[in-house]
């Protein structure tokens, strides 16, 4: 009883929920904050998040998401018409790594091999070159390997500059988050950055250990990430336009 009374009283901090809007089903993420004082929408390629006071009644939410139905259909319509089409593990593919584009070569072959890289080209030799879940599956690995590989070298590049010694560095798979820290020292770093140009890859590496100084986002946080990082700034907003068109 206790608990039941809790959570009416402190209502979840994340839903997931569904509106009909003009005719349209649409799903969505609703936050509560008690530093909130106003309900704002946001859309972006996970869709329609709206953030909101902690004990925001159900009549405001109704009431503001049904002032901005159009908005908010039009603008999941814009997001789903610009949204890549998924990747489909053929020859021929394009694909990316640090960066740059790559061109995915599936070769028929009496053995499996790991993909070697040969210049822009990938090459997969597979004995069921038609089977796209094993070729996808053999290319993931790939690129996990190359990531675990280079994500240590930065850490270990940048650990000394920042005076920090963190625990291990592990990869992440996570679908919101390029990286994490936790306080005991762990570094966790999305395997997908090594689709990305160094510099951002760098910038991931650097904001993740400057958590190790100061586990916050605070102006010395930023001070410390400044330290190795003087351009942040800049690299942060081009990790946010590499994150759209990943769909990260």
């Amino acid at each position: 009883m206790l608990k039941k009374l809790r959570r009416l009283v402190n209502p979840p901090a994340v839903e997931q929920r569904s509106v009909q809007l003009i005719g349209k089903a649409v799903t969505y993420t609703l936050k509560r904050s008690s530093k909130r004082r106003s309900i704002g929408l946001r859309i972006d390629d996970r869709g329609l998040t709206v953030n909101a006071p902690l004990r925001a009644s159900e009549k405001w939410l109704h009431s503001v998401l049904h002032d901005k139905a159009q908005w908010v259909v039009d603008k999941l319509e814009d997001w789903q018409a610009k949204k890549p089409a998924p990747p489909q593990w053929v020859d021929g593919q394009p694909a990316s790594f640090l960066g740059k584009p790559l061109t995915l070569r599936v070769v028929a072959s009496l053995f499996d091999a790991p993909p070697q890289l040969h210049g822009v080209q990938l090459f997969v030799h597979a004995t069921d070159g038609t089977n796209e879940h094993v070729v996808e599956q053999a290319v993931t690995q790939w690129y996990q390997r190359e990531a675990e590989r280079l994500f240590k070298e930065r850490v270990a590049h940048y650990a000394p500059l920042l005076n920090v010694s963190p625990r291990m560095v592990k990869l992440s798979t996570a679908r919101t988050q390029w990286g994490s820290c936790t306080a005991r020292g762990s570094v966790r770093l999305n395997w997908q950055l090594i689709k990305m140009p160094l510099r951002l890859i760098d910038y991931v590496v650097v904001h993740e250990l400057a958590h190790l100084r100061e586990m916050n986002h605070s102006a010395a946080f930023w001070r410390v990430v400044g330290e190795a990082c003087p351009d942040y700034a800049k690299r942060r907003r081009e990790l946010r336009g590499w994150s759209q068109t990943a769909g990260e």
